[in-house]
């Protein structure tokens, strides 16, 4: 089975959307990515024994259970308020009870490593420009983290969030590294999209699309003007080989940008 490198998922007739699984035409990404549609008052349960699971609220209002907590998170949607999420070990259950219709992401990925289960809030993970000023301005974007190396070393996940303005890229300059990468995408209008590269290839971007990017290719975005562009980001960790913020390899080719004038 050719591994792919783009997808554009639907949701199935119980709500779940399958992005990559360790075995489907995604299984280089080496993570099982779902997002699932819940209505009000529905509930689901993760626990997987030689998995972690992240799961992450995208919009709605939900109760959140793991062990030693049950918290309430609401998130308008994605474009106008910071991420709540909640980071397991293997074997360890969340709980997710939707109070109005909602929308999660899980992320899971093998790991037998022990580590605290932890509720990420809006404010542990701010928004922060990233390229302000820089390249006459059209690379600004917003970025979080949720969680990497540094915040949870026994990991073999990273998770964070990117908001693009309207028109800009992101990515940028174009970059790689070893550890394969997936964005999972939105837009504030239905019509919204934009350019996702991979290597050489391109792809239109839509709401609810995939980039599922191998380690070491080259992997710019850009939002078409006028559309806010949000790309959840999941990176996972190679044996022995850590994703780091400072892994980020720029391509030669295009660094004199960073002493140009605009």
């Amino acid at each position: 089975m050719e591994s792919k490198v783009f997808g554009y998922p639907s949701f199935d007739l119980g709500g779940e959307m399958i992005l990559t699984t360790y075995d489907n035409e995604y299984r280089a990404m080496m993570m099982d990515i779902r997002v699932y549609s819940m209505k009000r008052g529905s509930v689901r349960h993760f626990v997987r024994e030689q998995e972690e699971i992240a799961v992450l609220l995208l919009s709605g209002k939900v109760e959140l259970s793991f062990p030693g907590a049950s918290v309430r998170a609401s998130r308008k949607d994605v474009f106008t308020q910071g991420p709540w999420a909640v980071h397991v070990p293997c074997g360890k259950e969340i709980s997710v009870r939707a109070l109005d219709d909602s929308e999660i992401l899980v992320q899971c990925t093998h790991n037998d490593a022990e580590f605290t289960c932890r509720l990420h809030r809006p404010e542990d993970a701010p928004w922060k420009y990233s390229c302000k000023g820089k390249f006459g301005g059209t690379a600004q974007r917003r970025v979080n983290t949720i969680f990497d190396h540094d915040i949870e070393p026994r990991s073999n996940m990273v998770l964070g969030e990117v908001l693009n303005d309207r028109g800009n890229w992101s990515g940028y300059l174009p970059h790689r590294h070893p550890q394969p990468e997936t964005y999972f995408f939105k837009f504030d209008r239905e019509e919204g999209f934009g350019a996702s590269f991979v290597g050489d290839k391109v792809f239109k971007s839509v709401n609810n699309s995939f980039s599922a990017i191998p380690g070491g290719e080259l992997h710019p975005q850009a939002a078409a003007p006028g559309f806010l562009m949000y790309t959840c980001w999941m990176i996972r960790h190679l044996p022995g080989n850590p994703w780091l913020q400072t892994d980020r390899v720029e391509d030669p080719r295009y660094q004199w940008m960073h002493n140009a004038k605009f």
